[in-house]
């Protein structure tokens, strides 16, 4: 996503290539490589906190919040100064497309109204004491007996009898219902449904990366290995993600341009992804399973799936495994 390593490498070398021709755009690009650096660690503590079922503590709520808060100034930097000085930057035009539908990508994992994902803090789960109003707790008197909150309440004081209210209760104005459950993040963004904006922007941004850079080019692997991810754990379109990261993968071994050794290991890295990717979701038997069915880590893929290379095991970026 918008924190992955090989999206924070373009956003320092391009940031640096053009300082000097646009120093108001290479300085915006720094800024978003500082968010992009802070997203990445709190991004897998979130991660962390779900895996662990511990979503609901105040502490990852308040991580959900800064993410989301994060996300939202990255889009407005993007909208603002980057998307309308892209130019002719062929590189940079790819990596501003695909960081608008990274922050997207989060909005719909943290902040989606209705939550599509497990790491939504909108699902009943998320929701915590501190979303709904509550009632002070009753001070204890050290040692001398309950104290109430009124110094003017009389002991055996008679209870007033309930009021009733004449009339009877006062509906909500036509055309509007009960409201809704809304985020804790619906102060820092509007709540709603990003998901189609989302994938519509990973559509657009694959649709440029394909026609803009080589197969093999790091940059275009990364739109297209976070699109997958986002294929399965938002769209939950299983086969569609596991076709995505096979097709990307041939067109990998099909490329005949060359690299340099620090884009050929971000690529290797990222084909080791896909390659998990594309057998995420099968049986042992190579059919589809459900989600709650065991681990497919023992998977056999065909003989072109076991192509794929083999390079030392690297973190996978979060929202891509």
């Amino acid at each position: 996503m918008a924190s992955s390593e090989v999206d924070q490498k373009f956003l320092g070398k391009l940031a640096k290539a053009v300082e000097n021709e646009n120093p108001i755009l290479a300085r915006v690009l720094f800024r978003i490589l500082g968010l992009s650096i802070n997203l990445s660690s709190q991004l897998i503590t979130a991660q962390k906190y779900r895996r662990h079922g511990q979503g609901q503590i105040p502490e990852a709520l308040e991580l959900t919040l800064h993410i989301i808060w994060l996300s939202r100034e990255g889009l407005v930097l993007l909208n603002q100064f980057v998307l309308p000085m892209v130019g002719e930057y062929v590189e940079l035009k790819v990596l501003a497309y695909k960081l608008r539908a990274s922050f997207y990508h989060i909005y719909v994992l943290f902040h989606n109204t209705p939550p599509v994902s497990t790491m939504s803090s909108n699902t009943p789960e998320g929701q915590t004491t501190s979303s709904v109003p509550s009632i002070a707790p009753r001070r204890i008197d050290k040692g001398k007996g309950l104290a109430t909150d009124d110094d003017d309440d009389i002991v055996g004081r008679p209870l007033e009898p309930p009021r009733t209210l004449e009339g009877g209760p006062v509906n909500p104005p036509p055309g509007f219902g009960l409201e809704r459950l809304e985020p804790p993040t619906a102060f820092l963004v509007e709540p709603g449904d990003y998901l189609p904006k989302a994938h519509h922007y990973f559509r657009e941004a694959v649709q440029i990366a394909e026609e803009l850079l080589w197969a093999s080019h790091s940059l275009r692997l990364s739109v297209k290995t976070e699109y997958a991810a986002f294929l399965y754990e938002c769209v939950h379109d299983t086969e569609g993600s596991r076709k995505l990261a096979k097709d990307t993968i041939t067109e990998v071994y099909d490329a005949t341009e060359g690299l340099d050794d620090d884009m050929f290991a971000d690529a290797c890295a990222l084909v080791n992804v896909l390659g998990k990717m594309m057998k995420r979701g099968l049986g042992s038997n190579n059919t589809l399973r459900s989600k709650g069915q065991g681990s497919s880590s023992g998977t056999q893929g065909t003989p072109r799936e076991n192509t794929v290379p083999k390079t030392t095991e690297a973190p996978a970026p979060p929202g891509m495994i």
